[in-house]
């Protein structure tokens, strides 16, 4: 059964109505200083506590849905493979096709759940998992983790071995990110510019090579999608610590990789994201 959503208010945000749609449009988005084009958050509207506040997605029973939905960048209409279903939910099945015309048999795009952006990834995992690690045949990889100190914290196979991070296990082909670069809190984009680290090919590793990197235009920040870790975190303004499993950085001034968000695909075949976490937005906070 699918579960549902709604926005958190804002004390003291006037603008901000409880009865409004919980889908930003662009406008709205805007509004929030999100520019996904560019990749910058400048967040200068609410602040960073209230801008979180409006994007957390909540449990509730009676407004909302928790299914993922396309968001496709002003500007990207006719270059992104999504380009004309924005705002439209995402069907697994989409991503499937849209892997079938790549080299690397990868697909991804930029989605909205729930008001937070994420990045959908598709991987052909199982197809390779039990072949020799090759070139150009991504299957997803569980590796050590460590902190901006270079701190060791922990495995990505907690996703197969603790019941804790059991909602976090791959399955399907597929993650969600939650699409915030630990560095300044812009959104990475996959495949929306055009460079070395963003062409459709693969490297085992989770080396900055190989292109298929979620790239960040802002500052260059790297991830590999395909690398699951398990790292540490902060709270920027209080300084509080968690741990995620989350994708690798591979380059750039962020101090560590991006968090997964547990998903599930519904009897309907739509992507839905789950709030069995909820740590995993605060270091922009």
């Amino acid at each position: 059964m699918s579960r549902r959503f709604r926005l958190r208010t804002i004390s003291g945000d006037s603008d901000y109505s409880p009865e409004a749609p919980n889908l930003i449009d662009r406008r709205e988005f805007m509004r929030h200083s999100f520019n996904t084009a560019a990749g910058v958050i400048t967040m200068a509207s609410l602040g960073a506590v209230g801008f979180a506040s409006l994007l957390m997605g909540q449990s509730s029973s009676d407004e909302g849905d928790s299914s993922v939905r396309f968001w496709v960048p002003t500007g990207a209409e006719d270059s992104a493979w999504y380009g004309d279903m924005h705002l439209e939910q995402m069907p697994y099945q989409s991503f499937v096709d849209a892997a079938a015309t790549s080299a690397t048999g990868m697909a991804g795009a930029s989605g909205v759940w729930s008001g937070l952006p994420v990045l959908v990834i598709y991987v052909p995992h199982d197809e390779n998992s039990q072949a020799p690690l090759e070139e150009d045949k991504p299957r997803f990889q569980l590796m050590d983790g460590y902190d901006e100190s270079g701190g060791y914290v922990g495995s990505g196979y907690e996703v197969e071995e603790e019941p804790e991070y059991e909602a976090l296990s791959i399955h399907d082909n597929m993650i969600i990110i939650f699409a915030r670069c630990p560095h300044l809190c812009c959104i990475p984009g996959w495949q929306l510019v055009s460079n070395d680290f963003t062409s459709d090919q693969w490297m085992p590793g989770g080396v900055d090579a190989g292109g298929n990197k979620l790239f960040c235009i802002c500052h260059s920040s790297r991830y590999d999608p395909t690398v699951i870790e398990k790292n540490r975190s902060r709270n920027r303004t209080n300084g509080t610590e968690f741990e995620f499993i989350g994708v690798k950085r591979t380059g750039g001034p962020a101090p560590v990789g991006m968090p997964l968000i547990p998903f599930e695909v519904n009897g309907a075949g739509i992507i839905e994201a789950l709030d069995d976490f909820v740590d995993w937005y605060t270091f922009c906070d």
